[in-house]
């Protein structure tokens, strides 16, 4: 799945460098299990074929204890290419039959400037308004064909239905983007962000103490 994809790319970018295990734990408490259908498997077989592909590459192993060595994981050069393509297709295009992609592409949006994610969402619901005209002619070619059943149409409103909804949210959260709210690229970095590099350098200087 290209939320998969992105969710991994995105997670490994963040806490780069870092080792499946902590990723598998880490996209598992924003439960992404439930609303992108991820499973541990999934996880480990998309760091392997990302790090085939020359998007991700070993940048180390490292052992506890008795535990087996985990390999650590850093995107390449090609890799925060790769993510930054698939977070904008994620962001700028509306998937009607895949909500994962939008909420996935939501947890990286800060890797953009805040004016680029408020002319994403502005796309979004130009499309979804688009989507809603297309709705009324497939509704009413449905209710013209003797040999449909009937409630074939339910499909098209239901469809249209989850696009309405995320319209009322992309609404709020443009009014919320515009008054400042949330961090994006290029502004003042937050405390989680500082946060996560002092825990980068902590476990950088701890690797180096256990090899010397």
């Amino acid at each position: 799945m290209p939320s998969t994809r992105l969710l991994v790319l995105g997670a490994v970018r963040i806490f780069e460098p870092v080792h499946g295990y902590f990723v598998r734990r880490e996209l598992l408490s924003w439960h992404a299990e439930e609303w992108a259908h991820l499973n541990p498997g999934s996880i480990y077989n998309a760091l392997r074929t990302l790090t085939r592909e020359g998007y991700l590459q070993e940048a180390g192993t490292e052992t506890h204890g008795g535990r087996p060595a985990r390999t650590s994981y850093k995107l390449t050069a090609d890799g925060e290419t790769e993510f930054l393509i698939q977070l904008r297709e994620a962001l700028w295009n509306v998937a009607p039959y895949s909500p994962a992609d939008l909420l996935a592409a939501w947890s990286f949006a800060w890797a953009f400037t805040r004016e680029e994610v408020i002319a994403a969402f502005e796309h979004r619901l130009a499309q979804i308004a688009a989507a809603g005209q297309a709705a009324e002619f497939a509704i009413a070619d449905l209710g013209r064909d003797p040999e449909k059943p009937g409630h074939v149409v339910e499909h098209v409103r239901l469809t249209q239905a989850r696009l309405d909804g995320e319209a009322n949210w992309t609404r709020t959260i443009l009014d919320r983007l515009s008054r400042g709210e949330y961090w994006f690229h290029g502004e003042p970095d937050p405390p989680w962000k500082r946060d996560n590099a002092t825990k980068t350098i902590t476990r950088t200087r701890t690797h180096a103490l256990q090899t010397t």
